[in-house]
């Protein structure tokens, strides 16, 4: 069997020699097939990478919120056949609130060597800039749109920040960010600490 490798992508501009260490670029060069969220923007950071890169030669499939358990069976058969594979997420990591956990999944009941690459992780880097809890931490994902539900939400994380010391992590799209930091402001406790990190 091929393996799968996690291969944690760019955040925003910045430069592969940033933020990736020199084994990333060589299990990428070594690879033939990639699972990715959208084809343009892995193909950009492929590219990025490596600038010789035989973009044409490489085998690219998509997974995204959109794909259907049928099309999982068939990502995973080049791997039990022998491939190595890389998920390739849209920013950062794959498998953090990323459609790739789904194929890791898959992987792990099949008994394929999963393997995760160091690189950027947006959640941990606002983590570590935050000056929050550090010890004691919960990534909850994306908060709901509904108005109402997503007050409902940010009240239950305040409370749990209170009651367990827990710094509360989450994580929204670039157009919900306005009402989202309305609800916030509305509905925090004045004195409650709150980190946007970009």
């Amino acid at each position: 069997m091929g393996t799968v490798y996690l291969i944690p992508s760019l955040l925003g501009e910045t430069e592969p020699d940033h933020s990736l260490p020199a084994y990333n670029t060589q299990v990428i060069n070594s690879i033939p097939y990639f699972v990715v969220e959208d084809v343009r923007s892995a193909r950009r950071f492929l590219k990025k990478v490596n600038k010789d890169i035989d973009i044409d030669a490489l085998r690219f499939e998509v997974l995204n919120k959109k794909t259907s358990p049928a099309e999982l069976s068939r990502l995973i058969e080049p791997v039990l056949q022998g491939m190595s594979c890389g998920i390739i997420s849209e920013a950062g990591c794959p498998g953090i609130a990323d459609p790739g956990a789904v194929l890791v999944d898959i992987a792990h009941s099949k008994g394929v060597k999963v393997v995760p690459l160091v690189g950027p992780s947006s959640i941990l880097l606002a983590l570590m800039a935050s000056g929050f809890n550090g010890q004691s931490f919960a990534f909850v994902g994306y908060i709901p749109v509904k108005p109402n539900e997503r007050k409902k939400r940010i009240k239950q994380l305040e409370q749990r920040m209170l009651t367990e010391d827990q710094t509360q992590l989450f994580i929204e799209a670039p157009y919900r960010n306005l009402p989202l930091l309305e609800d916030l402001l509305a509905t925090l406790n004045p004195n409650t600490k709150l980190c946007v990190a970009c």
